[in-house]
């Protein structure tokens, strides 16, 4: 049985996306920094920040020089999945089904959108 991933906030995965896009797949601070958006926080949040998701597991940090280089423990599509996973647990009674007819029922689907289900449910039966 996998280990129940802990969840991170808003702004946590806020940091976790932008080192999920980094080019080398790793940065340090600084490099977090340059992917926010502007108004950009300051240093020492995005520096708190990396502390607490290392302190939590979703990074590693690796001293390079004077600076710390940080690469992520889980990949974004793993992340997701468990959240995904969580979420279809905790409110629909484990049921994928009722996961989907939630969301069905509640989004604006398109032709489109329904096309697209439509095919990649087929493959599977």
């Amino acid at each position: 049985m996998k280990e129940k991933q802990r969840q991170l906030t808003k702004a946590e995965t806020q940091v976790m996306n932008i080192v999920w896009d980094l080019p080398d797949g790793e940065g340090t601070v600084q490099d977090i920094l340059d992917g926010y958006p502007e108004p950009r926080p300051a240093y020492t949040t995005v520096l708190t920040f990396t502390k607490i998701l290392t302190e939590k597991g979703f990074l590693l940090a690796k001293k390079v020089g004077k600076a710390n280089r940080f690469t992520p423990t889980v990949s974004r599509e793993d992340y997701k999945a468990s959240v995904v996973s969580d979420v279809k647990d905790t409110f629909f009674g484990g049921s994928f089904t009722s996961l989907v007819s939630f969301f069905a029922k509640r989004e604006q689907l398109s032709a489109e959108d329904i096309e697209e289900l439509r095919k990649l449910i087929t493959p599977l039966k």
